[in-house]
């Protein structure tokens, strides 16, 4: 999670030379221009729970990668949720709809969701090619009826769902995508390189929160065990050079963030001046 710089004039992002290769490109980037480190970027310090909020400021609470292990949870206060994706398991209406019970208990003005690599449903193509298929590599998934699933965001009565949209908010222009780099054939997943670029390429300028499922290179996304950097060339570039929004929020990498309830569940509270200033 971080903060921005504001932009300066109009820019276009082309592919990366070292899009495939991310780990490379961040020791390339993070050597030769720094890119990780401020000026370019300004990382969000957790602000404690019982903290005043100051006046003129709206409250964010930022949370990702629950997959359905919400029960018990003790969410801090706030003026607006951002879930970043992985809500669910699979996807299965069942889970989205505990999900939105859920939502529902919770006091925050405005909840606002995207949809993460483990939201199949919510994927029309992922869905469409998964039903072609002669085995079954998420049975429960494959055994749904199209009837099931074709409006599977609308169980989502609690919460603002925003899949490449946007809306705003008090007075903050907030714009999510569910995208990521494959990894292992989930939903969501596209091509590194041109395909996601086409994606990030939606997000308009004056957006003030970016909120994507997956990390933007170098942000949280070193995976220990293959000693390599996994998060997306095209996007850190389209919110460095270009949409350059005042917050972008995201999750997704189990490594960096274990699925647990002690360590998944931990959210971020920020505060941003209603004034924009």
């Amino acid at each position: 999670m971080a903060h921005g710089i504001p932009s300066q004039g109009k820019v276009t992002i082309t592919v990366d030379e070292y899009s495939s290769n991310p780990t490379q490109a961040f020791t390339h980037y993070n050597i030769n221009q720094s890119r990780f480190q401020p000026p370019h970027v300004h990382m969000v310090d957790p602000i404690p729970y019982d903290t005043p909020k100051p006046a003129g400021h709206t409250r964010f609470v930022c949370i990702s990668d629950t997959h359905s292990r919400t029960d018990g949870i003790q969410m801090p206060y706030g003026d607006i949720l951002l879930h970043t994706g992985d809500f669910t398991e699979l996807g299965l209406p069942s889970e989205v709809k505990k999900f939105n019970d859920w939502l529902g208990n919770l006091p925050y003005e405005y909840k606002i969701v995207i949809a993460g690599n483990h939201e199949l449903t919510f994927d029309k193509e992922f869905m469409a090619d998964l039903v072609k298929q002669d085995y079954y590599r998420f049975p429960s998934v494959s055994k749904l009826k199209p009837e099931d699933f074709d409006n599977v965001q609308s169980l989502l009565t609690n919460s603002i769902y925003l899949q490449d949209s946007e809306v705003t908010v008090k007075g903050f222009r907030i714009y999510g995508a569910p995208w990521t780099p494959w990894f292992n054939g989930w939903g969501f997943n596209l091509p590194r390189g041109q395909s996601l670029l086409d994606k990030w390429n939606l997000i308009p300028e004056g957006i003030d929160i970016l909120m994507t499922h997956g990390p933007p290179l170098g942000f949280r996304d070193w995976v220990p065990k293959e000693l390599q950097r996994v998060g997306c060339v095209e996007l850190l570039n389209t919110v460095q050079r270009r949409v350059r929004p005042k917050l972008h929020v995201f999750g997704g990498i189990h490594e960096v963030n274990p699925v647990s309830i002690s360590k998944a569940l931990r959210t971020k509270i920020c505060s941003l001046s209603s004034k924009m200033s």
